[in-house]
């Protein structure tokens, strides 16, 4: 896995372009801090990276949640239910 920030995407472009069409992941900063990653795409095999990508985003949203809930306590049925029927009110 290879770092470059967001000015090196500009300058040195040519590099991140070796680095992923060797196989490697690209991590994208924005001061510092990873903000993107690039991974290179099989052909034929977009639509099945973009499923994968999408259900490790909801995996770790599921598991943050998950957490939130065990951190603050579980919602009973009522105020779950409670909340739906405020959303579809639209309060």
């Amino acid at each position: 896995m290879n770092f470059y920030s967001v000015r090196d995407l500009r300058t040195d472009s040519k590099s991140m372009w070796q680095d992923l069409t060797r196989g490697d992941e690209v991590v994208l900063t924005n001061n510092g801090k990873p903000s993107a990653l690039i991974i290179d795409i099989p052909e034929g095999s977009f639509d099945e990276i973009v499923h994968a990508v999408r259900q490790a985003k909801a995996m770790i949203a599921l598991n943050n949640m998950r957490r939130k809930a065990a951190k603050t306590g579980f919602m009973s049925d009522d105020e779950i239910e409670s909340l739906i029927d405020e959303a579809r009110n639209g309060g």
